[in-house]
């Protein structure tokens, strides 16, 4: 079992950044890939970003390319998404997710290969 827990939600204007957490305990953190998705109401849970488990491949929605950053810290358990230049459409819970994987290498996209979740946290632009 891999625990999740995210932080550093907000309320921000547009134009404004965040930078969320997901702390990380059970499984070795080191041996799990890990992924940012979010989820607007009334809509699906959709891909943000994900990173390998060794933190060497990153890949990116379309909709953030170039404004969001996917890195982690395997000393300190922890996975982080930068999130620059928001706009009132990223408003949404924004989950972290974990799964535990052999390779260094390999990232996720897609939800349902993603076993672990956090509760996730609030993310609101306003305009």
């Amino acid at each position: 079992q891999v625990q999740l827990v995210e932080s550093g939600g907000g309320l921000v204007q547009a134009g404004g950044s965040l930078s969320l957490s997901c702390a990380a305990s059970g499984r070795p953190f080191s041996n799990c890939a890990m992924g940012w998705f979010r989820q607007a109401p009334g809509k699906e849970r959709e891909f943000v970003a994900a990173i390998s488990r060794g933190g060497y491949n990153t890949y990116y929605a379309d909709s953030v390319k170039g404004r969001f950053t996917i890195s982690r810290d395997n000393a300190k358990n922890t996975a982080y998404l930068q999130v620059n230049n928001l706009k009132p459409e990223d408003t949404a819970v924004y989950y972290c997710a974990a799964r535990l994987t052999i390779s260094s290498t390999i990232y996720y996209t897609d939800k349902s290969q993603y076993p672990y979740w956090g509760q996730g946290t609030q993310v609101t632009v306003s305009s």
